[in-house]
């Protein structure tokens, strides 16, 4: 057969485990890495790595993080590798004419995708990604550096019977078109080739043969036929008998896939998708961007703070099923002046920096924690919030919505949290990220963002709402600007770079003074300094804000300052300080009447009392060292409060010898019993409802074991399993030898003795060395049935890799065969227990059940797997 390729040595049949078994230590630990499912848990061998390699799970999460283009090069492979090979099998039922010369490399994918020279290099860069996560692997090793690809077994399974829209590769060929075709992937400049075989064949077509195959060409490969007596009937007979159609039954016809490829001038698609599509949006100048952020930045620390401190003053509960409640929520919103989603995204936020948590008491709720939070300035504050969304898996923007139940989702509940939130997050950030900093930043739609998304995970495309979600939280956080990325944004998505330094660099100056009026109210021109801002938040309410912020004195808020231990004359002198004019009168006199009202009435918490008719009595229970821990406080000549219960105070003074009695709210006594009647206590509750920050992560405990370990333990069994083969090997040898000089001793049931030192004869009760020594009747194996004979296995096989018990090798050795249409010896458990051997051709590896054939009796049957005891390769010669 002509081709422009080179011709394909002769060369053994080489597996996928193989291929694996042959990478070095470095392009196995890569493979971990670029799929971490295969290494947990870990495989015990690397046919077990190939077989979990080529499973149905892990090839579909492969896939869902492949782009565009290693799905067209995946697409394009599984395509042509039937055509680049001869069908397997007895040469009789092999045409042998319709296979394609040469290794299926990088250079023929090219051109089958129809690239250009500037696309070759992009092309070559996907197959090698596709190589390195064992998608792809060369089942050659015979054309030098070149690669011959082709697909890990399973691969056809996910991307349907006809990759890229072409049908199957069938047998008989029209003359002339393998090689038309052969050209057309060899050589651009004879594609051309194509269109003439193709017009040759169909010179003497009836009308309408070409249109049909037109029809075709791009897919689907299925059509349906049409009624008798008609032209196009006529076009479609006259196709199938050329063998440029086939049918498939008798109402649907099928277009050969090298008939297919030939229409196509040997494209397997229409284009190549080698870059993402680029994001359209509008462009916002870099100085407006970092204004807004630094803005929506210093806002949601702000709410953060105000958050921590309302619910230090009053605690919201947790629901029974987690979560923080809608009263609670619109609670909050009110005192954050904000919406409930922007309220929900605050409280979210700082649970996951831990400032917020349950306080696992019965019944919880939710606390603030003591952190180092106050220490900090805003952009430190910033900085630990962004970094804690960023790493997060909770999806704030679903509060609101309802789940599968009908339940509505509620902030903090367990039911928000996503695995795959981190990877979108990245994803969308990425996108923003692409485009170059500069004068001008791009801010796209996020209908723009996922259509970018889906060129690099077309198989697991994001959810519309779940992006937008994800730019509305950046919004608010600071990290994006007018819907385009920060320069603060861009620090915290780069390795190295310091986002709170970034912030610092695009906030307004801080300012230490305060413009006081006669009218109660002060001014802040500009972004009030830490200390200016903690006494403002203690001393005055915020009346509006902007380039400038409007504070208000009043008595409630002079009341909150001093009950955070403030004075009259501190605060007027720090007011004093802070401010270019005199203190206003009506200021001072609205601090020191405050302050003089303040504290005339005090409160405080008893949790029982003791009282006497004769203050004799309780003459110096209070100083007495043996009741400190009641906390007895006089409040009268003849009253004592204790801050114990009532209960454990009359114990105490019954073992201190007063004669006690307790009463009633009504002075009358009351009868003491042992034991407490009703339902008892629930055990508290763990204080990790929510899994946050870096106290979170270190709860985690990460078992994904270390590639290059895991590589270096595989390799060990690897050498192992060699070294004992290599042992067997020589026994059998020894044995082989054995028994054709010495009258063919049968194998089964002897083993090989020691050599011992030469004797001068033999005598008959004395065996010579290396000779067969019969097993005793308890060691030696039960046959139940006839071994299959020496011929039918492969003896290289049987010395080498004499298959195994493990399933993942037995299930990989199925694979292989099905794979190439090969045969194997299958012991599988009959219905009695006892093993049966016998040779099988799989057909299909699903569901946990084989189906095969069994060429001796001429008979399909399905075996269910964990009926398999072993599987051996068979000789690879008939």
């Amino acid at each position: 057969m002509a081709s422009s390729l080179p011709a394909a040595p002769a060369a053994a049949t080489r597996h996928f485990a193989d291929d694996l078994r042959q990478r070095s230590d470095t392009a196995l630990a890569a493979l971990l890495r670029a799929r971490p499912d295969l290494a947990a848990p870990s495989p015990s061998t690397l046919r077990s790595l190939a077989a979990r390699a080529s499973s149905r799970t892990s090839l579909e999460r492969a896939l869902a993080r492949s782009d565009a283009l290693i799905l067209q090069v995946l697409e394009a492979v599984l395509a042509l590798e039937p055509v680049f090979r001869l069908p397997s099998g007895p040469p009789e039922e092999s045409s042998g004419g319709s296979a394609l010369a040469g290794p299926l490399s990088a250079e023929v994918v090219t051109w089958a995708l129809g690239g250009s020279a500037e696309d070759g290099p992009r092309v070559d860069a996907a197959v090698r990604r596709a190589v390195e996560q064992a998608l792809l692997w060369d089942a050659g090793g015979e054309y030098g550096t070149t690669l011959d690809l082709r697909t890990v077994p399973g691969l056809d399974e996910l991307l349907g019977p006809n990759p890229a829209g072409l049908g199957p590769h069938l047998d008989p060929v029209p003359a002339g078109l393998t090689e038309a075709v052969g050209h057309a992937l060899g050589s651009a400049t004879a594609r051309t080739e194509t269109a003439a075989a193709l017009g040759a064949l169909l010179t003497a077509a009836p009308p309408g043969a070409r249109a049909i195959l037109d029809a075709l060409a791009w897919g689907p490969p299925v059509g349906v036929v049409p009624p008798a007596g008609t032209r196009p009937r006529d076009a479609v007979n006259w196709l199938v008998t050329e063998h440029l159609l086939v049918r498939s039954d008798a109402r649907h016809v099928v277009l050969p896939r090298l008939v297919g490829l030939a229409l196509r001038d040997g494209h397997t698609h229409r284009e190549p998708r080698t870059l993402p599509p680029e994001p359209q949006g509008r462009a916002v100048p870099t100085a407006t961007a970092d204004a807004e952020a630094a803005s929506a930045a210093l806002e949601l620390v702000r709410r953060v703070r105000l958050l921590r401190q309302s619910w230090d003053e009053s605690p919201p509960s947790v629901l029974r099923a987690g979560g923080l409640g809608v009263r609670d929520l619109r609670r909050v919103a009110a005192q954050l002046e904000t919406d409930e989603q922007a309220t929900a995204f605050v409280v979210e936020v700082a649970a996951l920096a831990g400032l917020v948590r349950d306080d696992g008491e019965v019944p919880p709720s939710y606390v603030p924690t003591v952190t180092d939070w106050d220490d900090l300035d805003d952009a430190a504050r910033w900085a630990r919030l962004a970094e804690a969304w960023l790493a997060s898996r909770r999806a704030p923007w679903l509060v609101g919505s309802r789940d599968d139940k009908g339940a509505l989702r509620a902030p903090l509940s367990p039911d928000l949290q996503r695995p795959w939130v981190p990877r979108l997050r990245n994803g969308v950030l990425g996108v923003l990220a692409a485009e170059p900093a500069g004068g001008t930043v791009l801010a796209p739609a996020p209908e723009d963002v996922v259509e970018v998304l889906t060129w690099h995970t077309p198989r697991s495309v994001p959810p519309a709402t779940a992006v937008e979600g994800l730019l509305i939280e950046a919004e608010w956080l600071g990290v994006t600007g007018a819907g385009a990325l920060s320069t603060p944004g861009r620090a915290l998505l780069t390795p190295g770079d310091e986002p709170a330094e970034a912030l610092r660099a695009v906030l307004p100056h801080e300012v230490d003074e305060i413009l006081l009026q006669g009218d109660l109210t002060g001014i802040v021109p500009g972004r009030p300094s830490r200390g200016l801002a903690r006494l403002l938040e203690r001393s005055t309410d915020i009346e509006s804000r902007g380039a400038a912020t409007t504070v208000r004195f009043s008595p409630a808020s002079v009341t909150r300052a001093l009950d955070q231990g403030e004075t009259a004359d501190g605060m007027l002198d720090e007011l004093a300080h802070r401010s270019p004019v005199p203190v206003p009168q009506p200021l001072e006199y609205l601090v020191r009447d405050t302050a003089r009202r303040h504290g005339a009435v005090r409160v405080g918490t008893a949790s029982s009392y003791l009282r006497a008719a004769d203050a004799t009595v309780l003459a110096g229970l209070e100083h007495d060292p043996t009741l400190v821990g009641l906390g007895l406080v006089r409040l009268a000549p003849t009253v004592l409060a204790a801050s114990v219960p009532a209960a454990a105070l009359h114990e105490a003074l019954r073992k201190r010898g007063l004669v006690s009695a307790l009463e009633g709210p009504d002075g009358r006594v009351l009868v003491a019993r042992r034991g407490v009647t009703g339902r008892a206590m629930p055990a508290p509750r763990s204080a990790a409802a929510i899994r946050t920050g870096a106290s979170a992560s270190a709860e985690v405990v990460d078992r994904t074991p270390d590639p290059e370990a895991l590589v270096a333990d595989l390799r060990a069994v690897e050498d192992a399993a060699r070294a004992g083969a290599m042992a067997r090997a020589d026994a059998a040898e020894v044995a082989r030898s054995v028994s054709t000089s010495g009258g063919g001793i049968p194998l089964r049931g002897y083993r090989v003795v020691s050599p011992v030192p030469p004797r001068p004869e033999p005598s008959a009760d004395r065996p010579r060395p290396g000779a067969l020594e019969p097993l005793a009747a308890a060691d030696a194996p039960s046959l139940d049935r006839p071994v299959t004979s020496a011929a039918a296995v492969d003896a290289g096989a049987l010395e080498e890799d004499p298959g195994t018990q493990h399933p993942a090798d037995g299930l990989a050795l199925l694979r292989d065969a099905l794979r190439d249409g090969t045969t194997v010896i299958v012991e599988v458990a009959g219905h009695t227990g006892r093993l049966e051997r016998r040779e099988l051709k799989p057909l299909n590896l699903d569901g946990g059940r084989l189906r095969a054939l069994d060429p001796d009796r001429e008979a399909e049957l399905t075996i269910a797997v964990h009926r398999i005891a072993s599987v051996l390769p068979t000789s690879s010669t008939p």
